[in-house]
């Protein structure tokens, strides 16, 4: 597929950039944005997308996972290790729940499967501005264990620890209100943003994650199970 340039409009909208092969998905997409008031610019391949990622600030990207040259979630992988902080929306045809946590687990924000409405390509676009707009506060701590939402750092005293975007982003909802029980619906959906069926074992599995690394060289839990209910972070 021919690479699109990038081409900012004139209009004074949020940025975005969308990347998509398909060229008439891609027009079609920019089209509707546009007629939303954002200012998009489009590309037409995983490469051109990261590029752009890291040479402009944008508000929102949208990258279509099946990509030439650079697939949507590697280039989800490697904008977020260089540091880039852009909210991200992948465009997929997959639909089973292990692709849309792989997704999630890249350092997308948010995955919409194809075919899609549009009213819920708007929806889920306006929900991520407006998280993205919302200040983060500043370093949250729970005993000797501190947060950064900033910088996305984490440190058990002086022993930094390195967390997945999902290992973070479930770390501070939780130390977000410390000694108070979060229950496992308001995880998913805030974690997630979506139902998962009631037997998945996924959010256990990442508290699992969470305990061994918060906890290793001897550190004290701080990460509790409450049996029936959910979790909180709080000292013993």
């Amino acid at each position: 597929m021919d690479t699109v340039t990038v081409m900012d409009r004139s209009q004074d909208g949020p940025r975005v950039l969308l990347a998509e092969d398909d060229p008439s998905v891609r027009k079609a997409v920019e089209r509707v944005l546009e007629l939303e008031k954002y200012s998009v610019s489009a590309v037409g391949d995983g490469r051109a997308a990261l590029q752009a990622l890291e040479g402009s600030r944008y508000d929102l990207a949208v990258l279509d996972v099946m990509m030439p040259f650079v697939d949507g979630l590697t280039v989800c992988k490697e904008a977020r290790h260089r540091g880039v902080a852009t909210p991200i929306l992948l465009l997929t045809a997959r639909h089973e729940v292990g692709d849309r946590v792989a997704g999630l687990d890249a350092g997308a924000d948010d995955y919409l499967v194809k075919p899609f409405v549009v009213d819920e390509l708007l929806a889920r676009c306006r929900a991520l501005l407006r998280r993205s707009a919302v200040t983060a506060p500043a370093v949250l701590r729970v005993g000797d264990l501190e947060l950064n939402p900033l910088s996305r750092d984490v440190r058990r005293g002086a022993r930094p620890i390195t967390l997945t975007k999902t290992e973070f982003d479930l770390l501070e909802l939780l130390m977000q209100t410390p000694g108070i029980v979060v229950s496992r619906d308001q995880i998913y959906e805030a974690i997630w943003g979506y139902n998962f069926e009631t037997s998945s074992k996924s959010l256990d599995v990442y508290v699992g994650y969470l305990r061994r690394k918060t906890e290793e060289d001897g550190g004290t839990r701080l990460v509790h199970t409450v049996r029936g209910v959910g979790y909180v972070v709080r000292e013993s």
